[in-house]
């Protein structure tokens, strides 16, 4: 992951003012463009409509090693695509699992460009293989 959101950097800096912080388990978010990713309000997730079953999945991170440093522990695979998802050309990690209100119950945390888009057309199968996600924090 390269970027973090708006809203993480601001969590960041309230976990060493020692104001409340809670913990979240991450889930990969698929996106077809990076409008909004960094402001935590997208606007590009694959679509869940339309008999698409498109479903966020969870990141499934290692402990840390190194110097802060991530990636998923297993495969990340989502359901083979109903529908044709688009081009897929950004990931995040979000915390919440379920499509609710951008900002307000769920909120992007990091976000990358995909080192190379990727079409998802009706019974494609997109996955991240085991060690593929990195998350770095420098």
């Amino acid at each position: 992951m390269a970027e973090f959101s708006t809203y993480m950097e601001n969590k960041i800096i309230e976990v060493m003012r020692a104001t409340n912080f809670t913990a979240v388990a991450a889930y990969v978010a698929l996106f077809t463009a990076v409008t909004g990713l960094e402001d935590d309000n997208p606007t590009d997730e694959v679509p869940t409509a339309g008999g698409t079953l498109y479903t966020r999945k969870l990141a499934g991170l290692s402990a840390a090693v190194g110097d802060g440093i991530s990636s998923n522990a297993g495969d990340i695979t989502f359901p083979t695509a109903g529908a044709a998802w688009g081009t897929v050309t950004h990931c995040a990690l979000v915390d919440h699992e379920t499509n609710v209100t951008w900002g307000t119950d769920v909120h992007v945390l990091m976000w990358t460009e995909l080192d190379a888009p990727k079409a998802v057309g009706t019974g494609d199968t997109f996955k991240i293989s085991a060690g593929d996600l990195d998350v770095t924090i420098a």
